[in-house]
């Protein structure tokens, strides 16, 4: 299948304004300016975008006004992995009602037929790309390297952080491979992986695609930053976007 995109691209966090409240606009504004700086792509309502305590109308509205702050060439997915294949299929349709390019979605836990459900989002999507999402502490067991050859998906996202497995995927696995975890940069660029969609990259996009690139400095570089939004998630992430860039730090409890 034709890739997606290559390069590195944001998993964006959604900014809140001080009552708590989704500011579709603000976040639309800071995929603008993380896409002119070198952003090859932006998901919107992810993990990282703290999907879970979006409603379906501010899902919509955010990904509406990133698709309208980002270039054309720019591709926008959007999250819609969930707990039943029906909510997923709905997350799906939004989000391609919505503007989204392709969607990026984990399967059930414990998932008993990966084909199924896969298939299921496939058909929602129409015809837009489907990435399947590898995110083991969301949906365990995750997505099993062996099975990803017969899914319909254009890809995977891995967020594992599991070298192991990011090499298994880039040997291995014939569709795009975009690694998920900002430790692993300086080994998935120079080995084969497609693409990178990064929750740092919100705060460090030129050093992410710098180590992407195979650039072990940069790699170093991110580490500090790795580590806190590696423990602290989305809320540590978006303490560290306040510091540097005035952002609100505003999240919803889940």
């Amino acid at each position: 299948m034709t890739e997606l995109f290559r390069g590195v691209g944001v998993a964006l966090v959604t900014l809140f304004d001080e009552g708590g409240r989704a500011d579709a606009a603000a976040t639309g504004a800071l995929a603008g300016d993380l896409a002119g700086r070198g952003m090859r792509a932006v998901l919107a309502c992810g993990t990282t975008g703290e999907a879970q305590v979006l409603s379906d109308a501010e899902r919509a509205e955010i990904i509406e006004a990133v698709r309208s702050a980002v270039p054309p060439g720019v591709p926008v997915l959007a999250g819609t992995g969930a707990a039943t294949t029906q909510r997923a299929v709905e997350l799906t349709t939004g989000a391609v009602g919505a503007g989204a390019d392709a969607v990026l979605a984990w399967p059930p836990p414990g998932c008993a037929d990966l084909q199924e459900y896969f298939a299921a989002i496939a058909a929602a999507a129409d015809q837009h790309a489907v990435l399947a999402y590898h995110i083991p502490w969301v949906s365990a067991p995750g997505v099993p390297v062996a099975d990803l050859e017969n899914l319909p998906v254009a890809g995977v996202k891995d967020s594992s952080g599991d070298p192991d497995r990011l090499l298994d995927e880039i040997v291995n696995y014939s569709g795009a491979t975009y690694v998920g975890s900002s430790a692993l940069l300086a080994l998935a660029g120079p080995t084969g992986a497609a693409g990178a969609i990064l929750a740092l990259a919100n705060l460090e996009p030129e050093r992410c695609s710098a180590a992407f690139a195979g650039d072990g400095s940069a790699q170093l570089g991110l580490a500090e930053a790795h580590l806190a939004v590696r423990h602290g998630g989305p809320p540590a992430l978006k303490r560290l976007l306040a510091a540097a860039r005035g952002l609100s730090a505003v999240s919803r409890p889940s």
